[in-house]
């Protein structure tokens, strides 16, 4: 089983490739995903949440509040390291169970992983490959205040909270140039598929 790692910043087009690999049959497993569903209401990592936090990050209906808990780490390297320290164990191990059940199902199966934070927080796992979506800064900020209708400044913010380009690109066996048509990420996409069908 060829386990991927598939990477990138903010707005680079990471989705549109881990849906072109999902279409060739790749078992995609989702960061984010993993993310929300290990802090669902009354899982163990909500309530160390709001212990380490204050109630004020859970919503009325008992789920986090992603805002107002974003709102007291943004910016804050000492409380987002507690909040790492929380959530990134709990993600790891519910990865790592989505990764054995994708094999159980499928010896063969050639598992992507699509993770943000991997040089944040995975970097050092097995994979096999590592593939980041690469597109420059300035072509992110403009997709996520088209796209995504961001002011600039909350654009450029986020793209700065991120490690930087060259951190990404130094980890990556495989770089996908998204800075041109989705037509071109596709295809290579699709040669990524060749190369990883033909070992």
């Amino acid at each position: 089983m060829p386990l991927i790692a598939l990477t990138g910043g903010i707005a680079s087009g990471k989705s549109t490739i881990a849906r072109r690999l999902a279409e060739h049959g790749a078992v995609i497993v989702d960061a984010d995903q993993i993310v929300r569903d290990v802090q669902s209401p009354g899982s163990p990592v909500l309530v160390r949440i709001a212990e380490t936090f204050g109630d004020d990050v859970i919503s009325s209906d008992g789920s986090l509040d992603r805002a107002a808990l974003g709102a007291k780490v943004f910016g804050d390297a000492g409380l987002l390291a507690q909040l790492n320290a929380i959530v990134h164990p709990a993600v790891r191990e519910e990865s790592q169970r989505r990764f054995d059940a994708a094999v159980r199902g499928d010896a063969d199966a050639v598992v992507v992983y699509d993770v943000p934070l991997l040089v944040e927080a995975r970097v050092d796992d097995p994979w096999d490959l590592i593939v980041v979506a690469h597109a420059p800064a300035d072509v992110r900020r403009e997709r996520l205040v088209e796209l995504r209708g961001m002011g600039e400044g909350a654009a450029q913010e986020r793209i700065d909270a991120q490690v930087s380009d060259d951190r990404r690109l130094a980890i990556a066996d495989v770089v996908i140039d998204t800075s041109g048509t989705v037509e071109s990420t596709i295809e290579q996409a699709d040669a990524l598929w060749q190369r990883i069908s033909s070992r």
